[in-house]
């Protein structure tokens, strides 16, 4: 059906562009969030220049790589991922703005976060375990075998403790299996199950606070002053704590109120220019776009996210083979929760979890990340599928 110089036609040109407008949107959000640090923007704006320069290079280096190569080595690329998140609990980086989390690592002066790597030896390794196990998916062992194959390394995130990664890790996988073929009995089962979780969580919640409220002697007093559960308190009642817990969603939450549909004005921002807005630059990076932005600054953010997310669920969908299918799938499921959690956080619709935002928040890693899981989800467009990425 193809002829063989039609290959570059396969190329997402489409995604590529979108990517690059995507980071050169987080570009100019990061200049406007750090215009007031001490050194000013540049010394971010370089970071992150540097790490989509090194993504770019990259990402064609892995558009010329056949994909299927990685499944080849899947085994020793799973051990290896293990290795660093399992060396995070033994010899772990730690900084008081990190808290407990024993989630980074240090090789000289580059300090890295491990669970971020290992997104994409996860990602490859349980796609390739799954395509494997295709046949015999519903079979309940090898069910089993597969959801400890993928979930170990949840497990180990968990311990670190990283409950905001972790569940991203959950999300991804579980859409993997989902997409790989499992029944729908199993799938309907989980709903009940989390629904259940859900208001038996929500439930034992306020069963708690009404007794650390009524209670003076209240067994759950060292709870519900642990900071974890302070988390869950902040989500429900941010005001409950404004200067502290509470702070950062009540500010985010202002900021883009305060936009309204045309916005403030670039670099006009109140709560962002005066410095009321925490982690602008990271995580609230969203509120920067609302307050200065406004609703139609969100709405081009979140035009261009459905564009990519569309693109890279066409690769999936006519991809070669279920390896590389599923290689996209869990990509595109790790960027749209990424996606939903930060800005949902930032208008106090999802609990924070210190989770960025792809391609716009700012972070090295990230964006080398990120610019990664693009060349991936490209190599596997390119090789031959069912149809022509750009015949539409």
């Amino acid at each position: 059906m193809f002829k063989k110089e039609s290959k570059l036609k396969r190329f997402d040109f489409i995604l590529l562009l979108t990517t690059i407008l995507l980071c050169v949107y987080g570009f100019i959000m990061i200049n406007s969030a750090t215009m007031s640090k001490p050194f000013g923007s540049e010394p971010f704006l370089k970071t992150q220049v540097t790490a989509f320069v090194l993504g770019m290079v990259a990402l064609f280096i892995l558009v010329i790589i056949d994909y299927d190569i990685y499944g080849n080595f899947y085994i020793p690329i799973y051990v290896l991922t293990n290795l660093l998140l399992l060396y995070t609990l033994i010899n772990p980086v730690k900084a008081t703005e990190w808290g407990d989390v024993r989630s980074w690592i240090a090789v000289g002066p580059v300090v890295f976060q491990p669970s971020e790597l290992a997104k994409f030896g996860v990602i490859i390794s349980v796609a390739k375990f799954i395509d494997i196990n295709k046949e015999n998916i519903n079979e309940p062992a090898v069910l089993i075998k597969i959801l400890l194959f993928a979930f170990l390394p949840v497990g180990l995130i968990l311990l670190q403790p990283d409950l905001g990664t972790a569940l991203v890790f959950i999300f991804f996988i579980g859409v993997m299996i989902y997409i790989g073929g499992i029944d729908r009995k199993y799938v309907v089962t989980v709903l009940i199950l989390f629904l259940i979780f859900i208001i038996g969580g929500i439930s034992i919640f306020f069963y708690i606070m009404n007794d650390y409220t009524h209670n003076e002697n209240s067994p759950f007093e060292d709870l519900v002053t642990d900071y974890r559960f302070q988390r869950i308190i902040t989500f429900f009642y941010p005001e409950s704590d404004p200067d502290d817990t509470g702070y950062q969603v009540i500010q985010s939450k202002t900021a883009i109120g305060s936009g309204m549909v045309h916005g403030r004005g670039l670099y006009k921002g109140v709560q962002n220019q005066l410095g009321y807005l925490p982690t602008k630059e990271t995580d609230f990076i969203f509120a920067v776009i609302g307050e200065e932005l406004g609703l139609k600054g969100g709405i081009l953010l979140l035009c261009l996210y459905a564009v990519l997310l569309y693109r890279l669920i066409r690769i999936a969908k006519n991809a070669a083979n279920m390896f590389g299918s599923l290689i996209v799938t869990g990509i595109t499921a790790m960027l749209l929760f990424h996606i939903y959690e930060n800005i949902g956080m930032t208008m106090g619709l999802m609990p924070v979890t210190g989770i960025p935002l792809p391609f716009i928040s700012y972070g090295g890693t990230f964006m080398l990340v990120n610019m990664i899981s693009i060349g991936i989800c490209l190599s596997v467009g390119m090789k031959k599928g069912k149809i022509d990425l750009n015949d539409f």
